[in-house]
């Protein structure tokens, strides 16, 4: 630390009566004489001078992007097409509030042109997009896809026809709008629409969640969400402004709206046509870990949300009708973060992309493109690297293209992809972590005049290593306004021996830096003699480490280290995390050794000026160090979630449990405690996410207890933290169980069954839902999971005593779809779990606990059976009181409605005849 230090100039007390006593830190105190001020860790601040850290280590691409239109200036534009026969481009401004309206721009198609006529504006209404009637040029109608998130229209999704008069004004007439189609939809609206071919609209929609596919939209066909519809808009029925089309998949379906013609999607953003061929296209949000773009064909099921792209994910859903298809595209994480959908490509001036379907990412400003032949994509390549938010891409009046950059605070553009000009030699990106301009020396771990060394309350787990870390800021750069250039260092040391410090060796430097307003993470290996460090690939990389451990079998144990790949390190420094993670009051307000001096971190960055006005502010509470032991173990438990899970486990974080594991979040907001799992039990009987005093039945106990499937935090680290599974288990463990007000049988209740007709409380029945844990497996009043069978609707289909008996015996009578098989083959063990498929030749069983598919050969099965035993715990009501288990029937007979005559007053008994 000595070296780290040498090139500032340290202030320390020397003289004087030390009678003074100055608190920095966590309350920690030193004494100074009375005449002098207390000594600051770093006197003034250096510049940093030495900085080679720019560009990009990757070749350049063969495009790149260019403004246009720049005599206009944009709100935030959202979609855009060419109009036929005008020469024009139609442009939707983003909106929706009563003083910023949603806005149809009508723009000459001359990028020089600074000429703008309004089409039409709405307020309260946001618009995704528009669509010509093929017949646009004779009758001037434009489809509108709307989505209302105030009034009496909120949470609505619309279609509307709206006609362009031919003469005059070429204005959208308000009065004339027809509505052709609605639905309800609280997020993932889709916003695509497009005329095939046929002359049918196609209408993209989303799931309607906000999150996880909470509706449990994607595979269920009786509602209008989760993937494309196709109707007929010039042959309206006798009841409706639109027809469906008789060839549509799944006509004749009982409970299932035929206008479906595919489905299985999240938030098909952006659809489109190739005019070429008609095949229709569409963009797809991904969730957690993949973004996907999807020939959409008659009756394909596109997974979501059993699957997120090729992948499981709530592998207990029930799946639709027909059996999921691959996605056309699909890309991991590691490379975007939210696909836009875009156009096929037919222009002139790219020949290379001739019949393409180029399509980017809203969040990185990737620009990829493929070509498929209607079979299979037969190419498929990165075109530009740019640094907009991509909300679209159309073609111009000559089939040129065109892209809308949202643009965040700002105010938005549009840009044209152009070739990359050739350029001047740019400074080599250093392969060398002594190239950097970060360290004096490499070998002594020594870095450059004018870094700052910073830590943290609460390290992150980094599979045991340590870490050290700097700030690298240009003169102009603060910690709440960083500029381009800044560079974060954090270098990660391994002891070789276990509990050895004089063994430790350093494995790992990385490196976040800000370049060109975006955030990019690097990361260099240490070589063997320790004085220098190579740039990892951008796929990252993996070692493996021999330790000297007593406790492992031969004394020594192997470690596989993960060097993260470049995406990776955005997996959580990320938009929702707000990209610096460490940089905050909660973690930096402590004390740091500064090499002989120590003095609160925020003090003494606030004097050499690395903050710009005031001290930078989070709404968290103070963290703690996890592994401190004089600290609460909630402080410690909580600080743990807070540093490793939160920065997914968050509102728009990616995280696919409805958890919020910010340590400012109070506990009902965390949605963890008693809370049960929609994912893997691991075949855990009765398990919750945390089941208060036993660690063994909580899933967030048993996921960052293991590595490998299922295990959290799920990038980069490959060894579980023992100190943090102790600290959990003694947390879980000293949690106040659930009381148990009685182990209730049909005998104890059914005398009172009359009393859940009338007089009950409808927000005592709907919290006694959730307290018993039902919506976490059954969807109920438009909430819950899909674990368990839709609850909608029983109080009709059941008479209470049933429903009573369901609640109580739930393996009595198992809904018909839940049941489990077992499986009994030779030599393995039984395999419980649903029949997926089965055929001549195999079955595919979904185990029990939510694994992988088992696919078993019938020559291998030695007995099967169906499982006599229900997947709903038996003392679900066992935590409820009787005035709560009638008011939970009366909200189930109810099917939630608040209004019923359940939630009506006792009729007052008649005066006693005098």
């Amino acid at each position: 630390m000595m070296n780290t230090l040498r090139n500032y100039r340290i202030t320390v007390a020397t003289k004087g009566v030390l009678f003074l006593i100055a608190c920095t830190g966590l309350f920690e105190c030193t004494l100074f004489a009375a005449d002098e001020q207390p000594p600051f860790g770093i006197d003034h601040r250096i510049p940093w001078t030495t900085s080679r850290v720019a560009g990009s280590p990757d070749p350049p691409l063969p495009f790149t992007v260019e403004k246009t239109f720049t005599n206009i200036a944009w709100q935030s534009p959202v979609f855009l097409t060419p109009e036929p026969d005008t020469g024009a481009l139609l442009i939707v401004l983003a909106g929706g509030e009563r003083k910023r309206p949603s806005r149809i721009l009508r723009v000459p198609d001359d990028p020089n042109t600074s000429q703008t006529e309004t089409v039409f504006d709405v307020s309260d209404r946001l618009i995704y997009s528009v669509a010509f009637h093929p017949q646009y040029r004779t009758n001037g109608h434009l489809y509108v896809f709307f989505h209302a998130s105030t009034g009496d229209l909120k949470d609505t999704n619309r279609i509307s026809r709206f006609t362009i008069g031919r003469e005059g004004p070429r204005r959208c007439d308000p009065l004339s709008e027809r509505v052709i189609i609605e639905w309800n939809s609280a997020g993932h609206d889709g916003g695509g629409i497009v005329f095939g071919h046929d002359g049918m609209l196609y209408i993209s929609t989303g799931d309607g969640s906000t999150d996880s596919d909470e509706r449990d939209s994607g595979q269920n066909l009786s509602d209008l969400t989760g993937g494309v519809l196709r109707i007929d808009v010039d042959h309206p029925d006798a009841t409706r402004a639109y027809s469906v089309p008789k060839d549509n998949p799944f006509v004749g379906m009982p409970n299932v709206r035929p206008e479906n013609w595919a489905y299985g999607l999240r938030n098909p953003w952006r659809l489109c046509i190739d005019q070429k061929t008609g095949a229709i296209w569409a963009g797809n949000n991904g969730q957690d870990l993949w973004e996907t773009a999807h020939l959409i064909r008659r009756g394909g099921n596109y997974g979501w949300s059993v699957y997120e792209g090729g992948h499981p994910f709530y592998l207990n859903r029930k799946p639709g009708p027909t059996p999921p298809v691959l996605p056309t595209i699909e890309h991991s994480h590691a490379e975007f973060r939210s696909l836009t959908g875009g156009v096929v490509y037919h222009g002139e001036k790219f020949p290379e992309l001739a019949g393409m379907y180029v399509y980017g990412d809203y969040s990185t400003g990737e620009i990829w493109g493929a070509r498929h032949d209607g079979t299979r994509v037969t190419s498929h390549q990165r075109l530009a690297q740019t640094q907009l938010q991509i909300s679209a891409f159309a073609v111009d009046q000559r089939g040129e293209l065109l892209i809308a950059d949202h643009g965040g605070d700002k105010q938005g553009a549009l840009y044209r992809l152009i070739r990359l000009r050739p350029q001047l030699p740019a400074p080599k990106f250093p392969e060398r972590l002594s190239d950097t301009g970060l360290f004096a020396s490499t070998k002594d771990h020594q870095v450059a005049t004018g870094l700052i060394p910073y830590s943290v309350n609460a390290p992150g787990w980094a599979d045991g290593a340590a870490a050290e870390r700097f700030m690298a800021l240009p003169d102009d750069s603060r910690i709440n306004s960083f500029t381009n250039g800044s560079v974060l260092v954090q270098t990660l040391s391994l002891d070789l021996t276990a509990g050895d410090p004089a063994s430790r060796r350093r494995i790992e430097t990385r490196l976040l830096t800000l370049q060109n307003g975006q955030w990019a993470g690097y990361s260099w290996r240490w070589n063997e003699d320790q004085s220098d460090a190579t740039l990892v690939s951008a796929k990252g990389d993996e070692r493996e480490l021999a330790i000297k451990d007593a406790s492992a079998p031969g004394g020594i144990r192997r470690q596989l280290w993960r060097y993260p790949s470049r995406v990776e390190c955005t997996g959580c420094h990320s938009r929702a995390a707000t990209f610096v993670l460490g940089l905050n009051d909660a973690q930096l307000n402590r004390t740091h050794d500064y090499g002989g001096v120590r003095d609160s971190q925020l003090r003494t960055l606030q004097h050499i000026g690395v903050f710009k006005g005031s001290l930078p502010k989070s709404s968290d509470p103070a963290l703690v160090s996890p592994y401190d032991a004089g600290q609460t173990l909630e402080a410690r438990a909580r600080s743990w979630l807070h540093v490793n899970c939160s920065v997914c486990h968050v509102e728009s974080g990616g995280g696919n449990s409805m958890m919020d594991l910010r340590i400012a979040a109070k506990p009902d907001e965390m949605k963890l405690f008693s809370a049960r799992p929609q994912h893997d039990t691991f075949g855990l009987d009765n398990a919750m996410l945390i089941f208060p005093g036993d660690p063994e039945r909580s899933i967030l106990f048993q996921r960052l207890s293991r590595r490998g499937r299922g295990q959290m935090p799920p990038l980069v680290t490959t060894v579980a933290d023992e100190q943090a599974i102790a600290l959990f288990r003694n947390w879980i463990r000293g949690m106040p169980p659930q009381q148990i007000v009685r182990e209730w049988k049909m005998e104890d209740l059914v005398p009172a069954l009359e009393q859940a007709k009338r007089g009950r409380s409808f927000e005592s029945g709907r919290t006694a839902f959730r307290q018993a844990g039902c919506f976490q497996c059954h969807r109920f009043a438009g909430e819950g999971g899909s674990v368990g069978p839709d609850l909608s609707g029983a109080g009709r289909r059941l008479a209470p005593r049933d429903l009573l008996e369901s609640l109580l015996l739930p393996s009595k009578v198992i809904a018909e779809g839940y049941a489990m098989t077992v499986i009994e083959t030779k030599p393995s063990e039984p395999t419980a779990g649903r029949i997926i498929r089965e055929d001549d030749q195999v079955v595919v069983i979904r185990p029990l606990g939510a694994g992988e598919d088992v696919t078993i050969r019938k020559a291998d099965i030695r007995g099967r059976d169906v499982s006599r035993v229900s997947n709903m715990p038996p003392g679900t009501l066992s935590t409820l009181s009787e005035k709560q288990i009638l008011d939970l029937l009366a909200y189930l007979i109810s099917d939630g409605d608040s209004k019923h005559s359940a939630f009506q007053p006792v009729p007052a008994a008649p005066p006693a005849a005098k």
